[in-house]
């Protein structure tokens, strides 16, 4: 805890920098704030200098959940002391927001944030998209940590594939994947006219699939079918799976084309894109290629869990809400850093009910489910299954004590769908052009938890609240 403290130290550092060139307000907040980090994650690194250096499943499960609460509880510091989000309640949750990789802002005018601040605000997004204690994992080894129970906690979907028997290497190749990725989004951008400031920033939560814009108005505020075609082909690249953008880069074509869950992935924004696009046509003033654009953007944001918006697509015809909703609770591909359900337990329950109306044919027949043409163990499904079974169930209560907070039922079901699936975008008061401000406290700590347990997919902070997981046997 006290080591990943000190990466927050130095990721403060770099926004202090930003602070300082642009001469502005907050940069006290952030001198205050890397003393008290510094301070507190050194007192840590020495309380447990003679610390047992063996960790167990258990002991991973403890860190990663404990340090996305303590990282944000930091993190949320220099809003605060600056004053430009003085409640403790408004600051914390946008930075739980932004370290999840949410998007979701109780923020009216963004803008109104000085330099240093919009650059932190884009940065926790940007660590927190692949995982702060996943990249971790590559330098964790040097202090003798076994780092497989901290990537064993952090990357709890279905697919865990391993591109090198060692973690840390697995994890320096993803790295630079994303900080390869992060470098083109820039440098597009930036060809499209837009601010280097603003590019850095895009880049960061266009690669991290978190959705902050330095603009109140989002990627809408360009007005530039160049920056919206742009930002939703990269959004949609980073709902790809890293492990098999990795496999892209070492052109092994063959292999990353076959991926079952990346066909399904890419053929659900196809489909989604051309209905939307057909219907926006039929039922709006625009032209063939704005549906298109504003569709293929909608989709790819909503897919992928960016967050996003060109549009207020609550203007949209309400059909059109089922299908954006679907995609919210679906989310993209699992190894990437979008939230939601993930394409591939989507897969999963297609097969298997595919595979139950065969059996009422065939009773005798044996059906396995096949993924990329290997057999999925019964353990593997029946995981999935109680995934799936949980997060409905989660989704449910959730929204319940959302309409006992006095919140409408779609404004209820839009925000609990997009705090767990990570969206950054909901429904009604919670959809584009609307901030989360107008939340109640209550609902809000709620949305932040769901955020959490959403962005650890479920099990790994839930086990905590279990009585059995705290016994010594």
């Amino acid at each position: 805890m006290g080591f990943l403290i000190l990466l927050e130290t130095f990721m403060l550092l770099c926004c202090a920098g930003v602070s300082l060139y642009y001469g502005e307000d907050d940069l006290d907040s952030f001198t205050t704030t890397i003393l008290v980090t510094s301070a507190v994650g050194s007192a840590l690194l020495f309380a447990g200098r003679n610390a047992e250096r063996l960790l167990g499943k258990r002991d991973g499960i403890v860190i990663v959940s404990l340090s996305w609460i303590v990282v944000s509880a930091f993190g949320m510091l220099p809003f605060y002391i600056s004053g430009y989000i003085p409640d403790i309640t408004n600051a914390f949750f946008e930075t739980m927001s932004g370290f999840t990789s949410t998007g979701s802002s109780i923020l009216d005018d963004i803008e109104a944030l000085p330099h240093g601040l919009l650059f932190w605000r884009s940065m926790t997004q940007w660590f927190g998209g692949l995982g702060i204690v996943f990249f971790t994992i590559a330098v964790l080894p040097i202090f003798g940590v076994g780092s497989v129970q901290l990537s064993a906690a952090e990357t709890s979907g279905v697919n865990r594939d391993k591109v090198h028997p060692r973690i840390g290497v697995t994890a320096k190749w993803i790295w630079g994947i994303y900080f390869g990725l992060t470098l083109v989004v820039f440098l597009t951008l930036t060809a499209g006219g837009m601010s280097i400031f603003d590019s850095i920033c895009h880049a960061f939560t266009t690669t991290g699939t978190g959705g902050f814009s330095t603009k109140q108005a989002s990627i809408g505020h360009y007005c530039s079918p160049y920056i919206e075609y742009a930002t939703a082909i990269f959004m949609t690249v980073s709902g790809v799976n890293f492990t098999l953008l990795l496999l892209f880069v070492n052109r092994k074509f063959k292999k990353f084309f076959a991926n079952t869950e990346l066909k399904w992935y890419l053929t659900s924004v196809g489909i989604f894109t051309l209905i939307i696009a057909t219907e926006l046509y039929h039922t709006t003033p625009m032209g063939m290629e704005e549906a298109f654009r504003k569709s293929f953007f909608q989709v790819a944001s909503l897919h992928t869990s960016t967050g996003f918006s060109t549009t207020d697509y609550m203007a949209w015809e309400p059909a059109l809400w089922s299908m954006l909703f679907f995609l919210m609770f679906v989310g993209a591909c699992s190894g990437s850093t979008s939230g939601g359900l993930k394409s591939i337990r989507i897969v999963i329950l297609a097969k298997v009910a595919r595979n139950e109306f065969k059996q009422l044919i065939h009773p005798n027949a044996i059906l396995p489910v096949r993924i990329n043409r290997q057999v999925i163990s019964q353990s593997l499904l029946n995981s999935t299954l109680a995934f799936i079974f949980v997060y409905i169930i989660i989704i449910i209560m959730a929204s319940l004590i959302m309409m006992a907070l006095g919140i409408g039922f779609i404004d209820s079901i839009g925000t609990v769908v997009s705090g767990i699936g990570n969206m950054g975008l909901g429904l009604g008061t919670t959809g584009p052009g609307h901030s989360w401000n107008s939340l109640p406290d209550p609902a809000k700590w709620l949305t932040a938890f769901l955020m959490l347990v959403g962005r650890l997919e479920l099990f790994t902070v839930l086990i905590l609240f279990s009585r059995g997981f705290w016994k010594k046997s």
